[in-house]
């Protein structure tokens, strides 16, 4: 009896693993949850420097490979207009002394509720990339902050791919960016 029993048991779970295959498998492994959308993308964090953030979307894990990534940094310095508007002055200096080439700068002025914003794009010409960054200055929170969406086209002998991007893409890319609100938390130090 103990052996039909036990025989019985092995049979069962056979037809359970027979059966279960069939049908869709509830996991353990649980889909990671973006840290925010920009432009209808989801985005997840990859790197923290100081008060440097890194995102990119799900198929962009490679840090050396990307081709969209959003970066927010937080200038803790600026705690009002004036000095975002020095913060942006300064990063766009250092733009131009990294051989970027300016696209278009412009400012959305301060109103009686919001004080001003600032926007930059420019032009990495590297020789295994071309870059485009749009970089919005704002004050979040108190502080002063820049979300900064980048494009990259990798290969040689690119600049006319790269214009074609910029031509269709980049006027509704700085309108999505300009009207973006959902700043997530910075990342947990680790």
């Amino acid at each position: 009896m103990k052996f039909q029993v036990a025989c019985v048991g092995v049979a069962m779970v056979f037809v359970q693993s027979v059966i279960a295959g069939f049908f869709p498998q509830d996991t353990d492994k649980k889909e990671k949850v973006a840290d925010f959308s920009l432009a209808d993308v989801k985005y997840f964090h990859r790197f923290t420097k100081d008060d440097q953030h890194e995102y990119t979307p799900s198929c962009q894990e490679d840090l050396k490979a990307w081709k969209d990534m959003v970066t927010i940094h937080y200038y803790r310095k600026a705690k009002d207009g004036e000095a975002l508007a020095a913060t942006a002055n300064a990063v766009l200096e250092n733009y131009k002394a990294n051989k970027a080439l300016v696209h278009k700068t412009d400012s959305v002025p301060k109103t009686k509720d919001q004080p001003a914003e600032y926007l930059i794009v420019v032009i990495f010409s590297r020789p295994e990339f071309i870059e485009v960054a749009f970089a919005r200055f704002k004050m979040h929170d108190g502080v002063g902050t820049a979300v900064i969406y980048s494009h990259r086209i990798y290969g040689k002998k690119i600049g006319s791919e790269m214009s074609a991007w910029l031509e269709k893409n980049g006027p509704d890319t700085e309108k999505k960016l300009m009207k973006w609100d959902a700043m997530p938390k910075p990342p947990s130090p680790k």
